[in-house]
């Protein structure tokens, strides 16, 4: 059997990014969660990528979060637990920082440390029988600080205490309606759905998807713009993609952007 590991598949400049323990459903490890952090900043340092999708291998589940069987080894006290939270939520600031777009292609389970993942990402896209939940109370553990942001932010405050307090497995049109999908369609229409929606972002011009990834999070900071900050809403006028995109949209044909 094949040590679990995270892949890399191109086409072009879409990355797809596979969380690849079949046997387990995708479950975490310690080892995975290092390197899907690594395999991130990788991905983000490179000018080429336009779009990450990040999924789980099969169809079966996106992850369900880490492997239970680590407790016994890695998460057995708070020392542990310390040096194993401080490696899971590097990765998800490597997530919530990466500069190009991340799609999460979800299919089937999406639950725990599997749903802190796919809320890392910038848009969220299942199956209709995909299902979702945060059931860690049942484990006698909480979601740390670094682990509830997006969560909060996708769902609101008083959904996501819902969540965390009832630790209910829901479905997906429930998750669609808290806020933690960006859309759900029939379950084999979901990895075609999840590349056509990577290739509409990789056609766009790519600085200006990573300003629009900048922008909105700095929209949630409730502290002033500061003047060079409005000043880089009109520094797209000064690159190659807007001349390309206007003579483009003049012309009347599809514009080539080179992300310069």
């Amino acid at each position: 059997m094949a040590e679990p590991s995270i892949l890399i598949e191109r086409e072009g400049s879409i990355a797809t990014v596979v969380i690849d323990r079949p046997a387990k459903r995708n479950a975490m490890t310690k080892p995975l969660w290092q390197s899907l952090g690594e395999t991130i900043e990788t991905l983000s340092a490179d000018d080429s990528i336009r779009c990450i999708i990040l999924r789980g291998a099969g169809e079966k589940a996106f992850s369900p979060g880490n492997d239970i069987a680590e407790f016994q080894t890695d998460r057995s006290n708070v020392e542990q637990a310390r040096a194993y939270g401080a490696i899971m939520h590097r990765t998800l600031s490597s997530l919530n920082a990466c500069r190009h777009p991340v799609v999460a292609m979800i299919h089937g389970i999406c639950v725990g440390g599997g749903l802190e993942i796919a809320a890392m990402c910038d848009l969220r896209i299942c199956g209709e029988s995909s299902r979702f939940g945060v059931p860690i109370k049942n484990l006698g553990l909480v979601m740390a600080h670094a682990e509830l942001d997006a969560l909060v932010q996708l769902a609101g405050p008083a959904v996501a205490l819902e969540i965390l307090l009832e630790g209910r497995i829901f479905g997906a049109q429930e998750a669609f309606a808290k806020g933690l999908v960006t859309r759900v369609v029939a379950d084999d229409q979901v990895t075609a759905e999840t590349l056509a929606t990577a290739h509409r972002i990789a056609d766009g011009a790519p600085l200006v998807a990573r300003w629009h990834k900048q922008f909105v999070k700095r929209a949630l900071n409730p502290v002033p713009l500061t003047p060079e900050e409005r000043d880089e809403g009109f520094a797209c006028f000064g690159t190659e993609d807007f001349r390309t995109g206007y003579q483009a949209f003049l012309d009347k044909v599809k514009p080539e952007f080179k992300g310069r």
